[in-house]
């Protein structure tokens, strides 16, 4: 079943479809914490229903963004949402992020974008609906696909934003020395503000040598579960 929710941002709608993997809080707050200037060209890896593309739209980040998807039936519902709001300087491919290199020049990107999935194939139960597993579970792509290509892709000294679970942190790190993205900015995200975080979100750059910045962390609820001031101001400013 499909529905329309307002974005909050320029009067902007997003298409939805339940029988899909529907957006959560974290591909809001990425898409706030990336801190994209407008004249840049981005590229957002695993695009789902458009959701990332529209809200860096909505906010003015990047002149040109363009969205890779692998799954069809997503490519057309996000396009369905570019067309929806009316977007001209949005385009969503069909692609996978392994290929991504035969159809755009290297290091043509300033900034790469993702949420990507969290969980690795073979970890925990993975959904009957396929849609949401691809989502969900590193079926079609791993993390290391992500970064490598990502790398491939961003200009030096590009950047490279992402959410993921604190129990992929290591594997960041160690992937992103790999390729040569260097972590300048780690932010925590709490559930509450005396719970463990679960999320983080990074910004990183390609062939710098600058020093780690963690800052304050993220708390999503205050203590009677509402969004805290910062989740508002996030969602609704």
């Amino acid at each position: 079943m499909e529905k329309t929710e307002d974005l909050y941002r320029k009067n902007y709608k997003i298409i939805q479809d339940t029988d899909m993997f529907c957006f959560g809080i974290d591909a809001v707050i990425i898409a706030h914490f990336a801190d994209i200037k407008e004249n840049k060209k981005v590229l957002e890896i695993g695009s789902g229903n458009g959701i990332i593309p529209l809200l860096l739209s909505a906010r003015d980040k990047g002149s040109e963004i363009v969205g890779i998807e692998i799954n069809k039936k997503n490519v057309q519902l996000a396009n369905r949402n570019v067309e929806l709001n009316k977007i001209k300087n949005i385009r969503i491919l069909e692609m996978d992020i392994k290929e991504a290199d035969e159809e755009f020049e290297l290091a043509s990107f300033d900034c790469v974008i993702t949420n990507p999935p969290y969980t690795k194939a073979g970890v925990g139960k993975i959904s009957k609906n396929e849609n949401v597993a691809i989502a969900r579970h590193e079926i079609m792509c791993t993390l290391e696909d992500i970064i490598k290509n990502a790398s491939k892709l961003i200009k030096n000294k590009g950047e490279f934003y992402m959410i993921n679970r604190v129990d992929r942190l290591d594997d960041f790190f160690k992937l992103a020395n790999k390729y040569n993205i260097k972590p300048v900015v780690l932010k925590f995200v709490h559930s509450k503000i005396n719970t463990d975080a679960t999320l983080f979100m990074v910004k990183a750059v390609k062939n710098v040598k600058t020093e780690l910045k963690i800052e304050k962390p993220l708390i999503i609820y205050d203590n009677d579960g509402a969004y805290t001031d910062e989740i508002n101001e996030i969602y609704y400013k």
